[in-house]
């Protein structure tokens, strides 16, 4: 059971209750910037730094809320923590292969480790597949 209070005699107990559950969602975005995205508040001095650490911010915010509803879409429950949690665990894997030239090259193959059995379950609810090799970051010509 909930008693809340107000000062605005004109709000419906509709609309105080649901001003109040945009304030405990907001709260709960702040909770997911300091604890799930490890956001923290950086003190800038620069305008513009300031709008981008806003972006960076919005922008991983947006995504914890795509990946939730995605998330309860395909009956997974409503916690991307989980299901990040378990990804975290899929990892890639570099495999260096000397090239039978004299030039002393490498061929560099990145591979994805095949994803466990609880992986691969969330893979399949969430309607995704691993690529089973990457490719490397392009290396800057010197």
């Amino acid at each position: 059971m909930y008693i809340l209070r107000t000062n605005i005699a004109e709000w419906t107990d509709e609309a105080l209750w649901n001003t109040y559950i945009q304030l405990t969602e907001a709260e709960a975005a702040f909770r997911v910037h300091k604890s799930d995205l490890t956001i923290r508040p950086i003190w800038h001095h620069k305008a513009d730094r300031i709008k981008a650490h806003i972006l960076v911010c919005f922008l991983g915010y947006a995504l914890w809320k795509t990946l939730q509803q995605w998330q309860s879409r395909a009956g997974l429950g409503h916690s991307p923590r989980t299901i990040l949690e378990e990804f975290s665990r899929i990892q890639a894997a570099d495999i260096v292969l000397p090239l039978a030239d004299i030039s002393k090259r490498e061929l560099r193959i990145r591979c994805v480790v095949r994803p466990d059995r609880e992986q691969a379950i969330l893979l399949q609810h969430l309607g995704l597949t691993l690529p089973e090799r990457l490719r490397p970051p392009e290396m800057p010509q010197m």
